[in-house]
Parts: C-alpha cells; structure tokens; sequence
C-alpha cells in the first residue's frame, strides 16, 4: 500500500480505467464524478466515494484529474466546492486532462499561491492503453513534483517523460497530436 492517498476526478472511460489500475496497484482512492452512479466497477475495488472535488481534497494527498476540457478542469479546481476550496499546502494535482498550455500554466500559479502543485500530465494512448496501464504520459512541471506523482503514473501508464515547465505537457501533447493525425 502507498502511503500517498489519491483522489480521482472524472470517471469516464479514461478516468474510470485510470482509477481502477490505481485502486489495483494498492493505493487508496476517494473519486468523484459530476454525474454520479459511474463506474460502478470502482466499488468492486474499495475506491471511496465523495459528492464533491472539495471533498476529494480533504481525503487524498494527491489529486488526479482526467476530464474533457479547459472549462471542466477550471471548475473541478476553482469552482464551489471545488479542489482550491479545501487543497492543503503540500497537496499536488495532476492533471491527466488535455486542455489549453497557458491555462495550465494560469492553474499552477493560482494553486502555487495556496501552496499547492500542479503537474500537467496529458495521458495518450486511449481507452485500452488507460485498461491495460500502457499510456503514454507527457508531464510538465516542477522536477519534484514530477518525480512524487511518478508512481501514481506509473500505475497508469508505461512512458512517463518530464517535458519541462508548467504547460510543457500540454504543449508536447498537442505537437505529438498533430503528428499522429499527419500520418
């Protein structure tokens, strides 16, 4: 069993895979997901749940969140009852989502000023990479930060590349996405 406590926001195909290869590698999970009632395999794996991000926060030492879009990782953490609401000093986020690199840049300091990290960690591979664990994971942030969640992303995926500073996930992600669709 880690020691780390994890929380998990976002239960879709991708998220709900994520969650379950982290419960399967022996860390403690609290999720959460906007709609409730997702992924009901969770359960089968004693992954807890909570009503809201903030919840989440209170429960877990790291943070991972795996949803659609800028605005919905914007709201997870700055939102009512949100992540921000209730993150600790010495939390870390990781942000397995992929959105916008200045707007993940925009989130590090904001949560920087609570005392909080962010790892911007965009996962590439799809639904069966995020089943079998073999994702590929660009992460951009602090060296230390990167270095605490690699076990947490380990337990995700098989390729896990510091990238550089804040944002530099997001930014590698989508140049590594314009060369998939270019060939």
């Amino acid at each position: 069993m880690s020691g780390e406590r994890v929380g998990f926001l976002g239960l879709g195909t991708m998220g709900a895979a994520m969650a379950a290869n982290l419960a399967r590698a022996g860390f403690a999970v609290t999720a959460w997901n906007r709609s409730p009632g997702r992924a009901p395999e969770l359960d089968d794996l004693g992954v807890a749940r909570a009503d809201t991000p903030a919840a989440v926060a209170r429960a877990s030492d790291v943070v991972v969140i795996c949803v659609s879009d800028t605005p919905d990782v914007e709201a997870i953490l700055f939102g009512p009852d949100g992540v921000a609401d209730a993150a600790a000093a010495g939390q870390l986020v990781v942000d397995c989502s992929t959105i916008s690199p200045s707007a993940t840049r925009d989130f590090s300091d904001r949560l920087a000023g609570r005392g909080v990290g962010l790892v911007d960690a965009p996962v590439s591979g799809g639904s069966e990479g995020a089943q079998k664990a073999t994702l590929t994971i660009f992460c951009g942030g602090a060296a230390d930060d990167v270095e605490r969640a690699r076990p947490i992303l380990a337990a995700m995926g098989r390729t896990i590349t510091h990238v550089g500073p804040s944002g530099s996930g997001q930014a590698v992600k989508a140049v590594n996405q314009v060369i998939l669709a270019g060939t």
